[in-house]
């Protein structure tokens, strides 16, 4: 089974676990570390290292980190749309990793951006949003990161539109 290297992911995988066995949400004491509220993301991936469920919020919902990251945790496992819900048997061969988001900043243009460094989300003037987070494998070229923003946001055209950035920390 995966070893988290970090509490982040620990929590993460804890969450996932005690879930699938009892379909609530995990309830731990509060680590100082993650008592503030914050955004994250929770990525799952298979042991082929393929996506298995990414699941996150741009701003903090819950009181705090900790409760960001059992909530997220859960839905990248069991809620994300692009898979069927999580499997006790896969959980042995999950690899995880949890992205704390620092806060988005507006730009002026893509001149700003760099896909390793920098997520991106990219609204439209109907509400219509998408999310990438940075150093994606694969997402080489800011033109990369923007088809593939605008593509899941369902944006086809290039009016109008609100460019934002943010960085990461990643804990595995």
């Amino acid at each position: 089974m995966y070893q988290p290297q970090s509490i982040q992911v620990e929590i993460a995988l804890k969450a996932i676990i005690y879930y699938l066995e009892t379909k609530k949400y995990l309830k731990v004491e509060i680590k100082d570390l993650l008592s503030k509220p914050a955004a994250c993301f929770v990525t799952l991936r298979n042991a082929d290292k393929n996506l298995r469920g990414c699941i996150g919020t741009l701003s903090p919902v819950r009181e705090n980190l900790q409760e960001e990251i059992i909530r997220n945790a859960v839905s990248a496992a069991m809620h994300d749309s692009r898979f069927v819900p999580l499997s006790k048997s896969e959980v042995e061969t999950l690899s995880l990793s949890v992205e704390v988001l620092n806060v988005p900043e507006l730009i002026e243009s893509a001149e700003f951006l760099n896909p390793r460094k920098y997520g991106l989300i990219i609204e439209d003037r109907f509400g219509r949003h998408g999310v990438l987070l940075p150093g994606i494998e694969g997402v080489d070229t800011v033109a990369e990161q923007i088809r593939i923003v605008k593509r899941k946001a369902g944006i086809n055209n290039d009016e109008n539109l609100i460019f934002q950035r943010f960085t990461t920390t990643k804990f595995r």
